[in-house]
């Protein structure tokens, strides 16, 4: 079958020059897009966004935050107010829910700044299904849609387009989410009402959380058998213990290669927001409540900010 060679990308990544322009033709063809919060995710995100031609506002409570972006042709806002003032779709990536109901309805809140325009707000952090049906629920009655969208596959997958995200909301603000995260994610899947998606987010770090001491486990008695962790994967791949995250992240674990792709301290939270849901459902989750304990002690010896693979200091050197 011939495949033509000569396509049309659906992105255009030099676009950057549309900050220049004034609210004109132009910004009605390529309406801008808020993102507020620029953590690692946030700025990733946005980063994004540019790449792929969008006009982008942000924000941040601190400004030199947003210095990268500023000059890959990023405007600034000075808080979620102004920056919902000039967007109909805002992006909110913080770390807790008290960070997002702070940037959705506090004094200087996305909501203080809608005027009486329709304002869909994506929150792609992640928080509790409980928390996020009370939010939208609150926005609905200030003329603002809630879009849960929780992610899987961190900055790296931001910033290629390969997200996963897992959406929750009506459908009319889902359908105005998608037009702006098909520049984001390679799978989004709408799973119900507000809150769906935060759940589905919780049911994904359940299979990591308990994955990643499987992970240990496995890598530590590869180093005391003396095994190759690359030979190991190669001889696993295709067979019933393969996964995405035994490839990813097996040689890592055994090799003790604690390089930063997500911290002990973020895992604890997840599987709080398991354990939470579990308790508010009546669902047992004893596997989480172990891995949540081995965490916690592993913060309590001072590996909160250290990543993943720092489970392996639970198993002590691994040599015999």
């Amino acid at each position: 079958m011939a495949h033509h060679t000569h396509h049309h990308p659906r992105h255009h990544p030099h676009h950057h020059d549309r900050q220049e322009t004034s609210m004109t033709t132009e910004e009605s063809k390529h309406p801008p897009i808020g993102v507020a919060g620029l953590g690692v995710m946030g700025t990733a995100t946005a980063q994004r966004l540019l790449d792929c031609g969008r006009h982008v506002v942000v924000t941040s409570r601190r400004r030199e935050a947003a210095a990268p972006l500023l000059a890959a042709g990023a405007e600034w806002a000075d808080s979620p107010a102004a920056l919902a003032s000039r967007c109909n779709v805002v992006i909110v990536s913080a770390s807790t829910a008290a960070q997002v109901e702070d940037v959705a309805f506090g004094a200087t809140g996305i909501a203080s700044g809608t005027a009486s325009r329709r304002l869909t707000l994506i929150d792609m952090s992640t928080i509790s299904a409980q928390q996020t049906a009370a939010f939208a629920a609150r926005a609905a009655g200030l003329n603002m849609g809630w879009v849960d969208a929780p992610l899987s596959g961190g900055a790296p997958a931001a910033k290629e387009g390969r997200l996963t995200l897992f959406l929750g909301g009506d459908e009319a603000d889902v359908q105005v989410a998608k037009q702006v995260l098909h520049d984001l994610s390679s799978r989004m899947t709408h799973l119900g009402p507000a809150g769906s998606g935060q759940a589905v987010k919780v049911i994904n770090q359940v299979l990591v959380c308990i994955g990643v001491f499987a992970l240990s486990e496995s890598a530590s008695l590869a180093n005391a058998s003396g095994l190759d962790p690359k030979l190991v994967v190669e001889a696993l791949s295709g067979g019933r213990a393969d996964s995405v995250i035994f490839r990813e992240f097996f040689a890592k674990f055994a090799n003790r290669d604690y390089t930063p792709t997500g911290r002990i301290s973020n895992m604890v939270k997840d599987m709080q927001n398991a354990q939470d849901l579990g308790r508010t459902l009546g669902v047992a989750l004893p596997f989480i409540g172990l891995s949540l304990e081995l965490n916690r002690w592993l913060v309590a010896r001072g590996f909160g900010d250290a990543d993943i693979a720092a489970t392996m200091e639970f198993y002590g050197n691994g040599a015999t």
